[in-house]
């Protein structure tokens, strides 16, 4: 057991798993990302619920969400280490393992703080079907984003994580990598995005989209950021310059792992 507060420790042994023969492409880091996105996406600006703080999804109205189908295996890998360093919240050992998976992944220094608190009251569970719909196009991505409080750049950047992991028939529906480098944080999802010829291909009776080769994917909502003129020309400057795109995901990610934290002690009230 760690001492209280030593969140280096933490890093430690959350760098320590994510090499994983047993998973995808030898990998968790995907996976952990995608839990701390999912576990924040669902704050509402308006009603100022939801979102990283109160880590919801230990629930089953917010874990049976279909849009999270697959993170139970994201939260079992954490928790021996929750269980070495039980002074952590699971809110932050989730987010915080999202962070420490970019960075290993070769990707940018996201900023984090510790604080979040874990709600105890099931009442503070956000409702399902917050979290973005591939299926959808650029009116309902700019929805969901924009109740969560981000401009188009910002989601530009953060749908930039499609860089990493791949897609899962029996979770999603969909299947595949949106790169070739899926365990390495990249801005390649932007140049195959702009620079494949993306043909419709019919998985699991859902549309999603294959290049010339048909080994690589892209879903309705990623096609959407280049058929929309605003997105677009925003595609095109992560495309030509990677490092203005981990500077504008650090800065988007660190800032969707802050939505809906409350430091206060309010919240275990």
């Amino acid at each position: 057991m760690s001492t209280p507060g030593d969140y280096d420790a933490v890093r430690t042994d959350i760098k320590a798993i994510i090499p994983n023969s047993n998973w995808d492409d030898g990998s968790l880091g995907p996976l952990f990302v995608r839990l701390a996105w999912h576990a924040s996406g669902t704050f509402d600006k308006y009603s100022c619920t939801g979102g990283s703080g109160g880590a919801t999804m230990r629930f089953s109205i917010e874990a049976n969400d279909p849009a999270n189908a697959g993170l139970e295996h994201a939260r079992a890998f954490l928790e021996p280490i929750k269980q070495k360093h039980p002074w952590i919240s699971y809110a932050d050992l989730w987010t915080l393992s999202g962070v420490v998976s970019v960075e290993h992944m070769g990707g940018p220094v996201v900023p984090w703080k510790p604080g979040r608190k874990d709600v105890v009251d099931e009442k503070k569970v956000p409702p399902n079907g917050r979290l973005p719909d591939a299926s959808q196009g650029e009116q309902h991505i700019r929805h969901v984003f924009n109740r969560m409080g981000f401009d188009d750049r910002q989601i530009v950047a953060l749908i930039g994580a499609h860089s990493l992991g791949r897609c899962h028939g029996d979770r999603s529906g969909y299947e595949g990598p949106w790169t070739i480098t899926p365990i390495r944080f990249t801005n390649l999802f932007f140049i195959h995005l702009l620079k494949e010829d993306w043909t419709e291909k019919i998985v699991n009776n859902q549309v999603q989209y294959k290049d010339g080769r048909d080994r690589l994917m892209m879903l309705p909502t990623d096609l959407a950021l280049r058929n929309d003129e605003k997105f677009k020309e925003i595609v095109e400057i992560y495309a030509k310059n990677k490092g203005e795109f981990f500077n504008d995901f650090a800065e988007a990610f660190g800032k969707l792992l802050e939505l809906g934290v409350d430091r206060s002690d309010d919240l275990l009230n």
